[in-house]
């Protein structure tokens, strides 16, 4: 089998690893991975603060970057809903009606990969150290995850999983809304850190790199003892070459 791969925009440009990460896994399975140097982003920032013209623009761009009818793999629960989602308000009933379909069709978060498509649960990390997972809200409510970044992680070797309060409650992220609404973004953020650093777990984990980097960016401002990791780089961990 081989899969293209959609790298977003925070993790090309901030958490470069995590791509490679998947990449490792991806081809530690036995999976052929191809990458589009020409793909940008899904246009889900313009989308979301209501630049929808921009956002088409940037959509119909993505939709050729992807013109084969093969799986696309994600490590974003927030691009994959992007396009999930949102392509139908912008591509529904046009010229790539039936391109965007196609791709709506093909793609999917990486843990989604794993366990529903690959039917795989352990890929043969380890990681030993206590890990509380952040269901993020795209992950969560746009692409229906609850369940599958949880059995990834009960499989790694080490690892203890420990779940804290209101871990389905938003981390105030949002995109813009971190930005218009810094107040209430960063009272969001303190609350779920709270919850995590409650557990006594040293780590936070998510599907989402913009969710671990909103947090993230509160424990440093604060010197708190608890770190980010996205969830690629666990499951990366201890597998060696791939």
């Amino acid at each position: 089998m081989i899969v293209d791969i959609f790298i977003p925009c925070f993790i090309d440009q901030i958490y470069p690893q995590t791509g490679f990460s998947m990449v490792r896994i991806l081809e530690k399975l036995g999976i052929g991975v191809n990458y589009n140097p020409n793909q940008t982003c899904c246009g889900q920032i313009a989308y979301n603060a209501g630049y929808w013209d921009e956002a088409k623009a940037m959509g119909e761009k993505f939709i050729r970057d992807f013109p084969n009818d093969r799986y696309v793999v994600s490590p974003s629960a927030s691009c994959t809903g992007m396009v999930r989602n949102h392509y139908d308000e912008l591509f529904y009933n046009s010229a790539l009606h039936n391109e965007y379909r196609q791709l709506k069709k093909n793609i999917y978060e990486f843990s989604d990969f794993l366990v529903n498509v690959l039917r795989i649960t352990d890929v043969g990390a380890s990681f030993p150290h206590r890990v509380t997972y952040h269901d993020s809200c795209s992950a969560l409510r746009e692409c229906g995850l609850h369940d599958e970044p949880r059995l990834l992680l009960g499989q790694v070797r080490g690892l203890e999983l420990v779940e804290m309060r209101d871990t389905d409650v938003c981390c105030g992220f949002g995109g813009t809304f971190s930005v218009k609404n810094e107040p209430i973004s960063v009272a969001m953020a303190e609350q779920k850190v709270l919850n995590a650093l409650e557990t006594g777990a040293e780590y936070i984990t998510s599907t989402d790199a913009s969710c671990l980097m909103h947090q993230e960016a509160y424990i440093k401002k604060k010197g708190l003892n608890i770190k980010t990791i996205h969830l690629a780089d666990i499951l990366a961990n201890g597998l060696g070459d791939a």
